[in-house]
């Protein structure tokens, strides 16, 4: 088959799917259809908003579907009428085995870990909150649970000290749309070797999970060490946010945290005291040291780098998370 007669459909939703429909179509491939979740009111007016994989598309004249069920039968006809010969998923939904079964070569999906580490819905979040040096893209077959298909190829980036999820989000952007066309051409040209994910590990006990993440994931527990709640701070940052109950005086405020720094200093004092010069620093005392805050927001209130939170804020008032 020749690159021109390769029918693709291209499904996905956020940001992250659109750097991958984008190389597709800039390198020429025949995409026959898009398929985007339904337009969803946002915003205090209530505004019907697009996805950006939905801008993409209108903005390139790519055939669009937006499938309120993936069981539709119209959806599914109309599916069928586009005749692709493989489709491409990247942060979308789960789909039923009536459309991911539906091409001849099959339906891959780009998944931001090193599978099968981090199957799950937030991979990029969970492996910088437990601390992982390295991560990853992969690209796999679906199958009917969810993350386990045949593994087609991975690519390694490493995460640094201080990278949080929006920086590896990034990375693993335009990394996994290079992943993507390499996929495309491999199948294209008969050149996988897809490998059982049951292969690269003994037991189920190995895997770590990304599941879905919940405002109460996000509570800081100031009790554990600092490179713990480092790591929690930057893996849910900037969104949503590492969050703290703040108390000061006799209120007691939701504090959302985006960026700390670690403190060697050893201190005697009740985990969550915050110490402050009132002019840079802002301390919080915790398991082993201290976790210098260096950005964070209260309710109703922009995002300020600690200098500009301090400058702005005077109390007499103790202040303490618990």
């Amino acid at each position: 088959m020749e690159k021109n007669d390769l029918r693709i459909i291209y499904m996905g939703t956020p940001d992250f799917a659109v750097e991958p429909l984008k190389v597709l179509f800039e390198a020429g491939y025949n995409i026959v259809g898009v398929i985007t979740m339904p337009d969803k009111p946002a915003g205090r007016g209530h505004k019907m908003q697009y996805s950006p994989v939905k801008e993409f598309a209108l903005a390139h004249d790519l055939r669009l579907l937006q499938p309120e069920k993936l069981k539709d039968e119209q959806f599914i006809n109309e599916l069928k009428s586009l005749n692709a010969d493989l489709q491409i998923v990247v942060a979308f939904r789960m789909l039923p085995e009536v459309v991911w079964g539906m091409p001849e070569l099959g339906t891959f999906n780009l998944h931001a870990s090193l599978l099968p580490q981090y199957r799950g819905a937030a991979p990029i979040n969970w492996a910088i909150i437990n601390g992982e040096k390295e991560t990853g893209i992969t690209t796999f077959f679906l199958t009917h649970e969810i993350d386990t298909g045949k593994i087609i190829q991975q690519e390694k980036i490493m995460i640094g000290e201080n990278d949080n999820v929006g920086t590896i989000h990034d990375q693993l952007m335009h990394k996994g749309s290079e992943l993507v066309i390499e996929t495309v051409e491999a199948i294209l040209h008969g050149t996988i070797r897809p490998k059982p994910q049951d292969e690269l590990y003994a037991s189920e006990t190995e895997l770590k999970p990304a599941p879905k993440i919940f405002k109460e994931t996000c509570r800081i527990d100031f009790s554990k060490s600092k490179e713990e709640i480092h790591n929690h701070v930057r893996g849910l940052s900037p969104y949503p946010a590492a969050w703290g109950e703040m108390k000061i005086g006799e209120e007691t405020v939701i504090a959302k945290i985006y960026e700390t720094e670690k403190i060697e200093t050893a201190h005697a004092l009740p985990l969550g005291s915050i110490v402050t010069d009132g002019k840079k620093n802002f301390d919080v005392a915790v398991a082993n040291g201290f976790i210098r805050v260096k950005s964070l927001q209260l309710p109703g209130k922009k995002r300020l780098s600690t200098e500009e939170f301090l400058r702005g804020f005077h109390t007499d008032n103790e202040m303490k998370f618990i």
